[in-house]
């Protein structure tokens, strides 16, 4: 990934940031729209000045289409392309359908799904211009088969891996690959203190998770695209 420009939404999470440490650590620039300041000087204080040199962090709504466009648009005037994104961005919300509002299910949606959909959308122009470009998109393991008792999240992750499977068809000829990683639960602060008293024994480390993210972006991945990887 040495000299690639990726791009990394939701890079200020837990998973975001082992993806972000992953590919600055292969030698990538890595641009980062994010919305809490607090997560975003975390994530720049871990980091090496050397790799903090190659991270660009600008604030941006990423359900926004037209602030998605200006941050992608920065990107590609700072470093004149972008080779690759990760659509990492997404939440989680439990509930089954009578107890799930239309306002938390049009949340799950925009989160996990529209906000894929609009970053693809910016970036991938320049992409299909330059006839090469990586995406992945992060769903879950557990829409697989879809479960109840979450299912504003479940059917919103679940429509993540068909418009991976759909966009990777679409765009195959210009050689770009689309494809989508599926971990299973995740040992982050956030699910430990949801799950206090779960077996962790089980949970996926979220470094396993970027590693497996990163081979999708790498050179090694070319013919590899509308797959679907769980973690």
């Amino acid at each position: 990934m040495t000299g690639r420009v990726a791009i990394v939404t939701g890079g200020t999470g837990a998973l975001g940031q082992a993806i972000t440490a992953n590919l600055l650590e292969s030698g990538a620039i890595v641009a980062i729209p994010y919305a809490v300041a607090e997560e975003r000087a975390a994530l720049e204080g871990q980091l090496a000045p050397d790799r903090r040199a190659r991270l660009l962090a600008i604030a941006a709504d990423v359900t926004d289409e037209a602030a998605v466009g200006k941050f992608v648009q920065a990107v590609r005037d700072r470093h004149g392309r972008v080779d690759a994104i990760v659509n990492a961005v997404g939440g989680f919300a439990g509930g089954d359908l009578v107890s799930t509002s239309l306002l938390e299910w049009e949340r799950m949606m925009s989160l996990n799904l529209t906000s894929a959909v609009i970053a693809c959308r910016a970036v991938l122009p320049g992409m299909i211009a330059a006839a090469s470009g990586r995406i992945v998109n992060i769903a879950s393991r557990s829409v697989i088969p879809p479960q109840g008792g979450f299912i504003a999240y479940t059917v919103s992750k679940a429509a993540v891996i068909t418009l991976t499977q759909a966009l990777a068809q679409e765009v195959k000829r210009h050689g770009i690959t689309v494809n989508a990683v599926l971990p299973s639960t995740m040992d982050t602060p956030a699910n430990r203190r949801a799950m206090p008293d779960a077996d962790r024994s089980g949970w996926v480390g979220t470094a396993d998770v970027a590693r497996v993210v990163a081979f999708l972006l790498s050179e090694q991945a070319t013919a590899v695209t509308g797959a679907a990887v769980p973690v």
